[in-house]
């Protein structure tokens, strides 16, 4: 048995039963309690071959919203060693093997590093990465019945694939890819999934897994799609497309046709960005930012992961960083021109940029710097003052991650991509959306933009809710949000 203080701050006994699960147990011993600087939360483990009293032991420090995970046989050292590592990194998962293993990522604050595959000899503490030359972030571990495989998924080229990792040679296969796999179990040689994409949310197949080499696994579908389910409903097609961005780099996006699409027509556009500003407009479903809700009201829709996306390789990633107004905004544009010279079927002249968070920050940048070609915008709990940004989000390890230090100590790294220093060339109508519950990006951003748009005299809406935060989560919210989006749309580039 092994103590340990549970989430709910009671002392634990964690007790590895013969299925391999974990038994909690409540506690009084006064040697667990205070055992560790940080909460934790015991998570369920299954023992692979070769362990024995072993726990899993969830850590979530005060200044990250990532969990800390650990294991090991020796609670003080593995005490000792968490705080250690503590220091240079993120670990987080609920997997092992005999010899330990877990995702870590090294530059604490930083939300969208990399998490890399790590293996931990539990004898002598000392690790190694499992692949250091695949350039993705792994989301968790999920191990095969031997211990040799590790199943995980990962964001890759504007999709969300599961992989195969051989942990000796760290070589990495592709299991299943062809949109976006939510979720996922493995039982001896079967594999069940759910996959989801931009014509469907998630449906469940199940198969083999593990066949003869270089012959692909075989799926079926035990659920229906959305189409299958709504067979009156016609989407969007869709089809990705790539383009040289910022510094000559590939870049990706996305075209998604309207519904009613006839070969010799043209049609109006949404130009979704996304947020984050570390995150992909890819293959996958939503019930917000939906490119289908575009789609289904007769608009074409492009979207591009510029730099900052995830899914390209870190460093792809990391280019955003201190470079919020410069590098993305060369991808949009370029990326718009490509989408034109490549869809003959995009009418660029009725055209609306639209975005949320980091994608509104994005639309008030537009704003001021890119007037050209939009006849409208939509800008979504978007970031207008970076300055008291810096000071007013929940979020200050990030704001002070992206514009490289505090607003005090780095007034110019706020102040060089700071869209309220352009309200003076503001000219295109904008639809301004924020949330009473918004600590992210507080709501006075987005009544601070709307007063400069009215100020201005530019054509403008305020869309206030005051029981929502960063996201439109209640129904019939979402219902008016769309309402309300699609209606300004429609009054400025039509059907």
């Amino acid at each position: 048995r092994i103590v340990l203080p549970s989430a709910t701050h009671r002392d634990c006994l964690a007790t590895p039963n013969a299925g391999g699960s974990v038994e909690v147990e409540k506690a009084t011993t006064a040697r667990a309690r205070g055992l560790f600087e940080h909460e934790m939360a015991v998570e369920k483990h299954r023992l692979h071959p070769g362990e024995q009293g072993i726990a899993a032991i969830q850590m979530a420090p005060a200044r990250l919203n990532h969990p800390h995970l650990w294991i090991g046989k020796e609670i003080d050292r593995l005490a000792q060693q968490m705080r250690r590592r503590n220091k240079i990194g993120i670990e987080n998962t609920d997997e092992f093997t005999a010899r330990g293993s877990q995702p870590s990522f090294q530059r604490p604050g930083f939300e969208a590093d990399r998490f890399a595959l790590m293996a931990m000899d539990l004898g002598s503490g000392k690790t190694h990465e499992i692949d250091p030359q695949w350039d993705r972030s792994a989301d968790g571990i999920t191990l095969s019945d031997d211990g040799k495989t590790i199943y995980t998924t990962a964001q890759n080229l504007g999709e969300h694939p599961l992989f195969a990792v051989d942990i000796a040679s760290g070589g990495v296969t592709e299991v299943v890819g062809d949109g976006t796999i939510s979720a996922f179990d493995i039982a001896g040689p079967t594999l069940a999934f759910a996959r989801n994409s931009m014509k469907s949310g998630d449906q469940l197949f199940t198969g083999g897994i593990g066949g003869a080499p270089g012959i692909p696994p075989k799926f079926r579908a035990i659920t229906r799609s959305a189409s299958e389910m709504l067979p009156d409903v016609k989407f969007g097609e869709y089809q990705q497309f790539t383009f040289k961005g910022w510094h000559g780099d590939t870049v990706h996006g996305y075209v998604v046709k309207p519904w009613n699409y006839q070969e010799g027509k043209t049609y109006p556009v949404a130009f979704l960005i996304h947020g984050g500003p570390q995150g992909s407009f890819g293959d996958g479903w939503s019930y917000r930012w939906n490119p289908q809700t575009y789609a289904g009201q007769g608009y074409a829709v492009v979207m591009v992961d510029f730099h900052g996306s995830t899914g390209y390789g870190q460093a792809f990633t990391d280019a955003i960083s201190q470079h919020w107004g410069d590098r993305p905004l060369v991808d949009l544009q370029k990326g718009w021109d490509a989408a034109l010279k490549q869809n003959s079927f995009l009418n660029g002249d009725k055209a609306c940029a639209l975005g949320a968070s980091y994608g509104g920050y994005m639309t008030y940048w537009i704003a001021g710097n890119w007037q050209q070609p939009w006849k409208c915008l939509v800008a979504h709990d978007g970031v207008f003052d970076n300055r008291t940004m810096g000071y007013a989000t929940e979020e200050l390890w990030f704001s002070e991650w992206e514009n490289g230090g505090t607003p005090y100590d780095n007034p110019k790294g706020y102040e060089q991509f700071n869209p309220i220093a352009h309200v003076k060339d503001w000219s295109v109508p904008m639809l301004v959306i924020h949330s009473e519950k918004d600590y992210r990006i507080p709501v006075d951003q987005g009544i601070a933009a709307f007063t400069a748009l009215q100020r201005k005299g530019i054509e403008s809406k305020f869309l206030y809710f005051p029981d929502e935060n960063h996201w439109v989560l209640k129904p019939q919210n979402s219902v008016l949000w769309h309402d309300t989006v699609n209606a300004w749309l429609k009054a400025h580039i039509g059907r």
